[in-house]
């Protein structure tokens, strides 16, 4: 863990470079300490049914989840989930100043007796990292 997990607004397809995003959040995650790199995940799905706002289609969204392990400081997550949210606004600065988005992230801590995992990505990791 961490996984993150970006939901966004199909309208914002043509204006977002989504897998970018994916890549750019993935390349700061695996920067922080706190975040083990084999745990790390970035996925998006596209929402095609969603009403914002005054019901404009105009208007979209991003939303980033990000579902981790228990057990880390408070201070530490709150300056993970700080850095990751300041990589998503720089990335989507371009977009934002032309396009109406709402950008919203959220962390939140798994129960880890609740959430079985197994895999071996452990083993086929470059040992340069």
């Amino acid at each position: 863990m961490p996984h993150f997990q970006i939901e966004y607004s199909a309208n914002l397809e043509a204006v977002v470079d989504v897998g970018a995003l994916c890549e750019a959040i993935r390349a700061e995650a695996v920067q922080i300490d706190a975040f083990p790199l084999a745990g790390v995940r970035v996925r998006a799905t596209r929402v095609d049914h969603y009403a914002i706002a005054d019901g404009n289609a105009k208007h979209g969204f991003i939303d980033l989840s990000v579902r981790l392990r228990e057990g880390r400081a408070q201070d530490v997550k709150e300056a993970a989930i700080l850095r990751i949210f300041a990589v998503m606004k720089n990335f989507l600065t371009p977009a934002m100043g032309a396009h109406s988005i709402a950008l919203s992230a959220e962390m939140r801590d798994i129960d880890a007796s609740l959430s079985p995992k197994f895999g071996t990505i452990r083993d086929h990791l470059e040992t340069s990292l």
